[in-house]
């Protein structure tokens, strides 16, 4: 039985939604968030990353940046940006971007569902991450930015959303990237008690995108009943942003590697010591982007290859084993360029697809030498592996477009 709860957001007015919103502090570093604000006192970077407003020599994890953005987040209120909702709703929200289009429904998930496994993980946290978005969420008492969950859909949920997304939207602004983000009001109490039950009939979610932000809100949470041993379970607290999309409209990109030398052999030498457990043939000047599963593009001295897993070398029958990020890291990664852990070795980098193959071969004349690219990870992979309590290797999954930051806020009391 999952959980989804409506609530009280606090929201930008319409006219200042397109300036609030902002993209989640997790995809830019300070230097890109202090640029990004430029000329724009509404952004909801403000909060998300208050040192923008700070000296830029501030430590990122200081007590001075996070009284900065609960005094922002409070700011956007009183100057009257933002207003609190008079009764508790849910929210349809759309975007489209390179004309696809995923539509999910925003509301509150519970932080027992998380603990009890109802809300499925397939990757692990860094306690440093962790620690930064629970002083976040505690200091601001809201959480400022919603998880990604994802379910396997129903009609019933889907026809509810169609009633909806039929009228006008109370927001509608494309981003700066292309992405048009639309937002409708669930405000319904007939609608909102039947989404609830609709959902009380799913056997599980999974988380998407957000592990972070999804394990400090629930430590938030736990942390609150400590404190207060007499909760009954109905405060906002035991609850978490998030925005549930059914799992057909998602589409995950590709997560391609980068390695920064030849780990002491010549190209040759490389080339056919990959060549163990792939095929390897040569593709040429344009750019390789693998169309299966099992195939993978590789580019070194300014051409691109083409990888074939051999037979034998990955097990079909494991979710975690058989997948392709699986197995160039057990197969290249680790007994071709001796890096064994991609979370912490600085010789491997990583660049989500959004930004192309492009970008590969431009990093690959600037700082790096050999590029791999992947065939992305699919849904069924993400759902199989949550569904057997395993966790994928790093860097497996790559969403987009990414949720926006601003549009709704959960306050914990």
């Amino acid at each position: 039985m999952s959980v989804i709860r409506p609530f009280r957001a606090v929201r930008p007015k319409k006219e200042y939604a397109s300036s609030v919103a902002a993209l989640p502090y997790d995809v830019m570093n300070s230097a890109e968030a202090r640029i990004a604000v430029k000329g724009n006192p509404y952004s909801f970077l403000h909060v998300d990353k208050a040192e923008v407003d700070l000296p830029e020599d501030v430590d990122l994890y200081s007590d001075e940046v996070y009284k900065k953005a609960a005094e922002n987040l409070k700011k956007l209120s009183d100057d009257g940006i933002c207003f609190k909702e008079d009764k508790p709703c849910l929210y349809v929200y759309r975007q489209i971007m390179n004309s696809r289009s995923q539509t999910g429904i925003v509301g509150c998930a519970s932080i027992d569902d998380y603990m009890n496994n109802i809300i499925k993980k397939h990757e692990l946290t860094r306690a440093d991450k962790e620690a930064d978005r629970i002083r976040h969420v505690d200091t601001c008492n809201a959480n400022t930015g919603p998880i990604f969950l994802t379910y396997r859909g129903k009609d019933e949920i889907d026809s509810i959303v169609a009633k909806y997304t039929a009228r006008t939207p109370e927001y509608d602004f494309i981003t700066n990237d292309g992405v048009t983000n639309t937002v409708w009001v669930i405000d319904d109490e007939n609608d909102i008690a039947s989404l609830v039950s609709q959902f009380k009939s799913i056997p599980c979610l999974y988380i998407a995108d957000g592990h972070h932000r999804a394990a400090s809100a629930v430590k938030v949470g736990q942390k609150r009943r400590e404190a207060n041993p007499g909760y009954t379970g109905d405060e906002e607290f035991n609850f978490f942003l998030a925005v549930y999309f059914k799992s057909d409209d998602l589409a995950i990109m590709d997560y391609n590697r980068l390695i920064a030398d030849y780990n002491g052999m010549t190209k040759d030498e490389l080339i056919n010591k990959i060549g163990e457990k792939f095929d390897v043939s040569l593709y040429g000047d344009k750019p390789y982007h693998p169309e299966h599963k099992h195939d993978f593009g590789m580019y070194i001295d300014s051409k691109w290859y083409k990888l074939t897993a051999k037979k034998g070398t990955y097990d079909d029958s494991d979710p975690v084993d058989r997948l392709d990020v699986s197995i160039l890291q057990k197969n290249c990664i680790t007994p071709v360029f001796g890096i064994s852990d991609p979370r912490t070795d600085k010789r491997i980098d990583f660049v989500g697809g959004i930004r192309g193959l492009e970008e590969l071969e431009r990093r690959c004349a600037l700082d790096m030498k050999i590029a791999f690219s992947m065939y992305p990870t699919t849904l069924d992979d993400l759902m199989d592996i949550a569904d057997a309590g395993l966790i994928m290797p790093p860097k497996s999954t790559w969403f987009e477009p990414k949720l926006l930051s601003g549009l709704f806020i959960h306050e914990l009391t």
